[in-house]
């Protein structure tokens, strides 16, 4: 019904009533408020769909003075998943960091949960393999319990840290399909593979992606950068926030940011609330953890 019109309305302060064709805005917000419902047709007009999830990212963006280009993010398709969807950026965000990966052999990609840092990574990574770009994409997560203790669990090794790599499985089901996924495990052009398995390899031709990484140490940080061989592309992502090393380990990411943030050809690209993808509750929960970890000064270091 008129769900977008009242957010919009919320977020400005403003009142608007629809007469025939036009809507007509009464308030000092008014000039926002007719950009935010111009972006919104102008997504509709793009792509030929406007769900809640881009109209509340629109006025998020324009009230906090985000760029939104429908019409750019609409044109750049990474590539199209086994259901023939396109996949596109969803937010400013996005857009930068997909851009980043272009245009950088490494790339950082760091923020909360649900702002598609692993997805988009593996998306780049599924359509640089299919234009024959690279040769293989390996995947790589540190096997640390977020904040649990698994103790042993049973099956061989590979059945063992399955569970840690699962999230990489799903990102490359959803995009490519698992037969086809499978397909290209068997022959050795995927690898989803512990952190641990990266020591002493040097990747050529490759693009390799560490998820997780807010769970490495400094050491396993600098084996993981330093496998890079010619031709390879690196995307590391995490979230700071959520670190689940054991009391006194410092996280390798966050030695990474401070250590490598003025080396040449390394890109840092940092997402935000704004850019999370999921569920509006999501956003809401990022948002409180981070006005209380202000207040309470609890957020790890």
């Amino acid at each position: 019904m008129d769900r977008n019109v009242k957010a919009v309305e919320r977020a400005t302060g403003t009142t608007i009533i629809q007469r025939n064709s036009e809507l007509l805005i009464q308030g000092e917000e008014g000039n926002r408020a007719r950009d935010m419902l111009t972006k919104m047709a102008g997504e509709l007009k793009a792509t030929g769909k406007l769900d809640s999830q881009k109209a509340d990212y629109i006025i998020e963006a324009l009230t906090r003075e985000i760029p939104y280009d429908e019409q750019e993010n609409a044109r750049d398709i990474i590539c199209y998943t086994h259901y023939g969807k396109p996949l596109r950026p969803k937010t400013f965000g996005q857009k930068e960091y997909v851009d980043a990966i272009r245009r950088n052999n490494m790339v950082f990609g760091v923020g909360p949960a649900g702002t598609g840092k692993t997805y988009l990574a593996c998306a780049m990574a599924v359509n640089a393999l299919k234009n024959k770009e690279i040769e293989r994409i390996i995947l790589a997560r540190p096997a640390v319990e977020a904040g649990e203790s698994l103790g042993f669990l049973p099956g061989d090794l590979q059945e063992k840290v399955d569970p840690y790599l699962r999230p990489l499985y799903d990102a490359l089901y959803e995009i490519m399909g698992q037969e086809a996924a499978a397909r290209m495990k068997e022959k050795g052009a995927i690898e989803v593979v512990p952190l641990a398995y990266m020591r002493g390899r040097t990747l050529d031709n490759s693009f390799i992606i560490l998820d997780e990484a807010q769970n490495t140490t400094r050491e396993q940080m600098k084996m993981f950068l330093t496998r890079m061989g010619f031709h390879s592309k690196v995307v590391v992502t995490g979230d700071i926030t959520q670190i689940d090393l054991p009391k006194g380990k410092g996280s390798g990411l966050l030695e990474a940011t401070r250590v490598l943030k003025n080396v040449e050809g390394i890109r840092f690209c940092y997402l935000t609330d704004v850019d999370v993808v999921r569920h509006e509750l999501v956003k809401r929960i990022i948002k409180a953890y981070n006005e209380y970890e202000k207040k309470s000064g609890d957020r790890r270091k």
